[in-house]
């Protein structure tokens, strides 16, 4: 069954990807291998203020989103900030289906599924030749 919409919601520790479509939903949870380490920056001191970024942690969320056709990076903090850049820097395919990145605290899984659904039916709802679904 293909999922064509999928929402992520992840901070430096974790990963919630859901996808989606009308009548099944599909979760995955993926945990970071080198969770980012809090840093306060120091003026002067090289790499200063910058977290490492974890690539694996931000490959298999990539693989996560294969197949689908659009998707919607939310979370707290800096993290989904630094996934976007890597996709748009360096996941072409990707980059081209990532409708929004949106901050959002910790909701729970039943709430980023309700805000994921309520975005792509606004989108759906915005775009001059998108076919419409029948009932919802």
């Amino acid at each position: 069954m293909s999922h064509s919409h999928a929402v992520v919601w992840m901070d430096s520790k974790e990963a919630h990807v859901f996808r989606f479509n009308a009548e099944d939903v599909e979760r995955q949870r993926i945990k970071a291998h080198n969770p980012f380490r809090k840093v306060h920056h120091k003026a002067g001191v090289v790499g200063a203020g910058h977290q490492q970024l974890d690539r694996d942690y931000f490959d298999h969320i990539v693989d996560a989103l294969r197949g689908t056709n659009e998707w919607l990076l939310v979370g707290p903090g800096g993290a989904k900030d630094q996934l976007a850049h890597h996709v748009q820097t360096h996941i072409g395919w990707l980059k081209q289906k990532l409708l929004a990145v949106e901050a959002m605290d910790h909701p729970t899984d039943g709430e980023l599924l309700d805000h994921a659904r309520r975005f792509f039916k606004a989108a759906d709802r915005l775009r001059p030749n998108s076919p419409s679904v029948a009932g919802g």
